[in-house]
């Protein structure tokens, strides 16, 4: 497929780190990803992901997959069974503080 050089935003975020792994996926199913935002070096604001506009609904479909991806290792109620905090309930450790 030829690319027609138009950039689309498909995400925008305030976070760098999330930007990363978003960044990573798209780029795990094999579409370019462009990331625009400010040029400080201590990056802060907004980042938005563009991709080639041919591939923005693969990215969406992309997006939309990732986001919808249960969370193992959370049971639906949000609970967990562990036995780490059985004898500790506040969770102090070992300094009994």
């Amino acid at each position: 497929m030829a690319s027609s050089g138009k950039l689309v935003e498909v995400f925008e975020t305030g976070s760098v780190p999330e930007a990363e792994v978003v960044r990573s996926r798209l780029e795990d199913e094999g579409i370019p990803v462009l990331a625009s935002g400010p040029d400080s070096p201590y990056r802060m604001g907004p980042v938005h992901l563009l991709v080639p506009a041919e591939l923005e609904v693969q990215a969406r479909m992309v997006l939309a997959s990732a986001l919808e991806a249960p969370v193992e290792d959370v049971p639906a109620d949000g609970s967990y069974e562990d036995d780490a905090f059985e004898d500790d309930p506040e969770g102090r450790g070992s300094s009994g503080a």
